[in-house]
């Protein structure tokens, strides 16, 4: 394993409810990241075909309408179906620019109507690696996607370390993050919504809880983003949509990069992967401050972690 590595967090917005002009531009970024020296790049939640804050798809208690219907339909023809050109895409600039990427979409398989909030993970050397499905849909989210289950808690192992995490307010579900630190995760990956202030607290407790480091990655976007023939079905008034928030926090708890406010950047940070073991002499979550004795924590179908060789 690499012991100094450098992660690229992209904080942008993409083109909404383009699937084609967003993969597009993430080649764009997964190139620059690249020639920057970058190992990893990580994408926001849901950043492809966007994050859909202040969309109500036509819904309240009881009633549906034809034109949020329609909007849905939208949407779902622009999520990602993993069994297509995205994933082509998306393993091929990986593999020709030796960068892991992680990416927050929104997925749509060939059996299903429904629609998944998930985080793909892509190796330079696999391709494909696995899925991670969030967990629990927060709030109005759960209109336009559906629940994962525990067969997608998925960690990684790759050459940089091992990759594994959750989706926004999944990490404020302690078993889910016990399922990560059981399975030894160093790189713990959160896309986000959230740039609230009490985010980054959360980031730097899961550090800390963690012993890992933590890579959180927000969309900065404005309503110059959003296409016109989109503004009417946007319930929001504030010219900006989400202010990002990109961090990256070491296994201490110190925040190493960012957060980043207001603005479109690739978020760098350079990592020693040798912080996670000095770490551990204070505190292991996976190791002396288990108690196994006293407590015991079943996953339902909790997968192995994946080898990437």
């Amino acid at each position: 394993m690499k012991q100094n590595i450098q992660v690229g967090l992209v904080q942008d917005a993409p083109v909404f409810f383009d699937k084609t002009a967003t993969i597009e531009k993430m080649l764009i970024h997964i190139k620059t990241a690249s020639i920057r020296g970058v190992d990893l790049i990580i994408f926001p939640e849901s950043y492809v075909p966007g994050y859909p804050r202040g969309f109500t798809f036509g819904t309240d208690i009881g009633r549906r309408s034809e034109e949020g219907k329609a909007l849905y339909q939208k949407y779902w023809e622009n999520s990602v179906d993993l069994e297509g050109e995205e994933k082509r895409l998306l393993a091929e600039s990986s593999k020709k620019h030796g960068i892991y990427v992680v990416a927050g979409v929104t997925e749509r398989t060939k059996t299903s109507g429904s629609l998944y909030c998930t985080t793909v993970y892509i190796s330079p050397i696999k391709g494909l690696m696995g899925i991670h499905r969030k967990i629990k849909p927060t709030a109005a989210e759960r209109i336009v996607w559906a629940e994962g289950d525990g067969s997608t808690l998925s960690t990684f192992q790759t050459e940089i370390g091992i990759l594994g995490g959750l989706t926004c307010w999944e990490n404020y579900m302690p078993a889910a993050r016990m399922a990560m630190y059981q399975q030894g995760v160093e790189l713990y990956i959160a896309p986000t919504a959230d740039a609230r202030p009490a985010w980054v607290s959360s980031m730097q407790h899961i550090a800390l809880e963690g012993r890992c480091y933590v890579l959180s990655c927000n969309q900065y976007v404005t309503k110059q983003d959003i296409p016109t023939a989109y503004l009417p079905h946007l319930n929001i008034k504030e010219e900006v949509l989400c202010r990002g928030g990109s961090l990256v926090v070491s296994p201490d708890g110190h925040i190493q990069a960012g957060p980043i406010y207001d603005r479109s950047e690739i978020l760098i940070a350079n990592l020693d992967m040798n912080a996670i073991i000095r770490s551990k002499l204070d505190f292991d979550p996976n190791g002396h401050y288990t108690r196994p004795d006293i407590f015991k924590l079943t996953i339902r179908d909790l997968p192995p972690t994946i080898q990437e060789k």
